[in-house]
């Protein structure tokens, strides 16, 4: 056991340090295009970005710049560096998280490791674990000031985490893990929300161990992980500081009371509420409630880190976006009002016309003693009969509709229908903007052009003009990586159900779901594979057990090989061969024809 204990943790150990000088040699001197020139302005100085902000990425931001030793022209450099740092950190929990895989494939009880089985996991975490530190998508956000090199770092350690908690029997340890994951969770919120869609993945894991499985209790635990999402998500981050808002504007306009009461007592409530109910939990011995509220209370802790940006903006530093320096700007500033929205199950068509406007909710702003109304957001009400069920095809812009026409093959005078919606859905959200970048990580890319394709191995062979062909950014992987994921998602299927669907959802949940979530409009700034690399980091897994499964197939090929003329029915000599049939013994001299 210590043998593979040590050989697991320094191999890990290596592939972290191959990751990072990787990126390292590779890093961005200064800023890259988009967020990353804002990033590195904010977290010098701790000022406030575009909202839902990101302060937890900022911190350490800052931390990183002091490593500039106050030579402003690498203060770029350090904080690209940070996400140099984290993702180096990815691939190390990747690599044990194949590692722990791999044991319950192969079911490998702790302690019994062969030196086979040893090289067997080692072989397959480092093919997985590399594989995702040269791909294309996760490699080009490791090297700039981005919040999804940090975001991956938090999805990889939960993921790790709530397999280091299924092997343990001990409870009261195991319930320390979970608190963990509850705080890495929390502490994720203050660099971006992706790591949230983890959570019904961890939940099928905690299921599968606690429970006896059948059809409904998966169900349940699904229906049960995605309330915790809705919870965190919908609840915890926009809904708390909206209801201390509510109670803020109660108590100043019509109690009279000064600025920041509401906040007080809505704090105090909560932290005395979750105190006695934790006290309360361990006085009875509830351990479900006890853990459930602790999980809490670190989540809660974690998203704290919110706290600086209302302090840094009521500084009024040079960059304060939105200036959420109250508590009714600060919800703004979480909600992302100023973006708008976009119907995700129900909504209008592009060509739908709008028949009626409502006044919603009113828009408060500080005043001189009391909060007052600047104005009303506005909700539009579209012909009903240009309405439909998961719309894709929504935004009225001259722009996009011209282009949705043109996915749709639709003129100009028609109009399109629930059809030609799903053709948008599958042709341009899922398949350029999702299934192009998955093929970029894993069969080729035609170049770093916007709206490059990818490339299958027939295109190594064509002729190019010179754009692609000297285009350093042209790959061809011969769909090899591709292959062997493929393989390794029918190895797991075949071998440990319960963590390939445990897998399935995650690669689902962090790719497909995200696009239906996020529903793009026809046109992007910019390329946006980075969004979905969670699920590319999920097929790097399979690629690793795909290697571990062909290893397994030539090694017990070699050894039956190795084995055959030692079995019951062959004796090999130096001189002779004996066969060994079942009435009697027939020698067959060394220049006789056998075979």
């Amino acid at each position: 056991m210590q043998n593979y204990k040590k050989i697991n943790n320094i191999s890990g150990w290596i592939v972290f340090a191959i990751a990072t000088v990787v990126y390292w040699l590779t890093v961005e001197p200064t800023a890259s295009y988009w967020d990353c020139g804002e990033f590195i302005a904010v977290s010098y100085k701790l000022e406030v970005p575009h909202p839902p902000g990101a302060p937890l990425f900022l911190l350490i931001g800052r931390m990183f710049s002091f490593l500039a030793m106050g030579d402003v022209e690498q203060v770029a450099y350090w904080i690209n560096m940070s996400s140099v740092l984290a993702s180096g950190f990815t691939i190390l929990f990747l690599f044990w998280t194949l590692t722990l895989l791999g044991r319950k494939i192969f079911r490998i009880e702790i302690g019994q490791e062969t030196p086979a089985q040893t090289i067997l996991l080692i072989g397959g975490g480092l093919i997985g674990a590399l594989s995702y530190t040269f791909s294309d998508s996760f490699w080009f956000s490791a090297v700039e000031a981005e919040v999804y090199a940090m975001s991956s770092f938090f999805t990889a350690f939960v993921f790790w985490a709530i397999l280091k908690w299924e092997v343990i029997e001990d409870e009261s340890l195991a319930n320390k893990w979970i608190v963990l994951i509850s705080y890495m969770v929390g502490l994720s919120i203050g660099v971006h929300l992706l790591n949230l869609v983890a959570i019904p993945a961890l939940g099928l894991i905690y299921y599968f161990k606690k429970y006896k499985v059948s059809r409904n209790g998966v169900i349940a635990s699904l229906l049960v992980s995605g309330l915790i999402v809705i919870f965190v998500n919908n609840i915890i981050i926009p809904e708390f500081p909206s209801f201390a808002g509510t109670l803020e504007v109660f108590l100043v306009n019509s109690i009279g009371m000064p600025f920041g009461s509401g906040i007080m007592l809505f704090g105090l409530v909560l932290v005395g509420a979750l105190v006695y109910g934790i006290y309360y939990s361990n006085l009875k011995e509830k351990v479900l409630l006890n853990t459930a509220l602790l999980s809490f209370a670190f989540i809660l802790i974690g998203y704290s880190s919110y706290t600086s940006m209302v302090i840094r903006s009521n500084y009024n530093p040079p960059i304060d976006e939105n200036n959420p320096e109250n508590i009714m700007s600060f919800v703004s500033y979480l909600k992302r009002e100023q973006y708008g929205s976009r119907p995700l199950l129900h909504g209008q068509y592009f060509d739908a016309q709008i028949v009626d406007q409502k006044q919603g909710a009113p828009i408060y702003v500080k005043g001189k003693d009391e909060y007052e109304i600047s104005d009303r957001k506005i909700n539009y009400i579209y012909d009903p009969g240009r309405t439909t069920i998961l719309p894709r095809a929504y935004s009225s812009d001259p722009k996009h509709v011209e282009l949705y026409r043109e996915f749709m093959g639709l003129k100009a005078d028609e109009n399109p229908n629930f059809v030609d919606n799903l053709k948008f859905m599958f042709t341009y959200q899922l398949g350029h903007m999702y299934m192009r970048y998955f093929l970029w990580n894993f069969s080729g890319r035609e170049s770093d052009i916007q709206h490059a394709t990818w490339l299958s191995p027939l295109d190594a062979f064509q002729s190019l003009p010179e754009q692609y062909a000297n285009n350093k950014a042209r790959n061809n992987f011969f769909m090899l990586p591709l292959i062997l994921g493929i393989v390794g998602m029918f190895y797991q299927y075949n071998k440990k159900q319960k963590d390939f669907f445990v897998l399935l959802l995650l690669f689902f949940l962090t790719g497909m779901a995200l696009v239906l979530y996020l529903n793009s409009p026809p046109v992007e700034p910019r390329e946006r594979d980075y969004i979905y690399a969670g699920s590319f980091y999920v097929f790097a897994m399979w690629i690793g057990i795909g290697a571990m499964g062909l290893g397994k197939w030539i090694g017990d090929k070699l050894k039956n090989e190795k084995m055959a003329p030692s079995s019951p029915q062959w004796h090999v000599c130096w001189y002779r061969v004996l066969w060994l049939p079942k009435d009697g013994m027939t020698t067959i001299a060394p220049d006789d024809t056998f075979l």
